[in-house]
């Protein structure tokens, strides 16, 4: 972890007009970018350099910028993981900001990858080069395999949201950073939404929540796949809708010996916390369905 970055604080933020735009009032009109120097926690805008495939799918939502002089400003981290650490950025021109959330996957010095085999079986390395370095562990692998694990993300991401899924918008793809929409919590106005994990919603509220798990577990087993981690720790709960995160490990259900397996656990796992808050759900109805689904 990086203890030098500051903790994402919704205080510090002004509320959003829709959009997930800031309204910018701070700076005198006829103010520019180059009457002032980058600070340390800043940058020149990456979309510029991206190409059509490295940026989500058309239509663009109205909170992406694509202005060339847009700055990208860090303002902390939302979350740590063991391969990758998520920070928010505001990407702003002088009328207005926007807040992404920036995953980027970990240095080399610091990732973990300690669980990947489990996920990758039947996923193929297309260049014999990667497949080698992969295979002794070399620097180089190392590199390619955060690399492989970013863009699996982005696929999955792009797949997700292309089919319907409440997944994150994703905004952009740079070497093993992704930006992403940002989700708000709608009843904290510029607040990050809470993890499913950390709420207590009434009865009609969790059957809402419920739901829309299951359909989101539908699409993917639609899709060929399984998430492969899912729990309450990698749902946010925005407002009355859910949106699933952390996506890098999905699991082909047919490619992959243990897909059944690890859907099961994603069943359970979904199960056993709406059961904790009084829904009466079962895990193999829930297995069967999605299987169906599936084939």
């Amino acid at each position: 972890m990086q203890k030098n970055r500051n903790t994402f604080s919704p205080e510090t933020f002004e509320p959003r007009s829709p959009g997930n735009r800031t309204q910018r009032s701070d700076r005198a009109e006829d103010w520019n970018y180059l009457d002032d120097q980058l600070a340390e926690d800043q940058r020149w805008s990456t979309w510029p350099a991206t190409e059509k495939l490295m940026r989500g799918p058309a239509p663009y939502p109205e909170f992406v910028i694509e202005d060339a002089g847009a700055i990208d400003t860090e303002l902390g981290i939302l979350k740590t993981g063991k391969e990758a650490d998520v920070f928010l950025i505001e990407r702003a021109i002088p009328e207005y900001g926007t807040l992404l959330a920036a995953k980027r996957y970990r240095g080399l010095e610091e990732r973990t990858f300690t669980r990947s085999s489990t996920y990758t079986e039947g996923r193929s390395v297309k260049r014999s080069r990667d497949a080698r370095a992969l295979k002794n562990g070399s620097t180089y692998g190392r590199l390619v395999e955060a690399s492989r694990w970013a863009d699996s993300e982005w696929r999955f991401l792009r797949m997700c949201f292309e089919a319907g899924a409440p997944v994150p918008y994703p905004v952009q793809i740079m070497g093993t950073e992704i930006l992403m929409e940002f989700i708000e919590d709608p009843e904290f106005p510029g607040a990050a939404a809470p993890r499913l994990k950390n709420t207590h919603p009434d009865p009609q509220r969790l059957q809402r929540y419920w739901d829309q798990i299951v359909a989101a577990m539908k699409v993917f087993a639609r899709l060929g796949f399984a998430h492969g981690d899912l729990s309450p720790y990698n749902i946010l709960a925005a407002g009355d809708r859910i949106v699933v995160i952390d996506l890098p490990q999905c699991v082909d259900l047919a490619g992959n010996d243990r897909g059944t397996e690890l859907l099961d656990r994603d069943c359970q796992n979904i199960c056993t916390w709406f059961q904790s808050r009084g829904l009466k759900v079962d895990s193999d109805e829930l297995l069967a369905e999605l299987l169906a689904e599936a084939w």
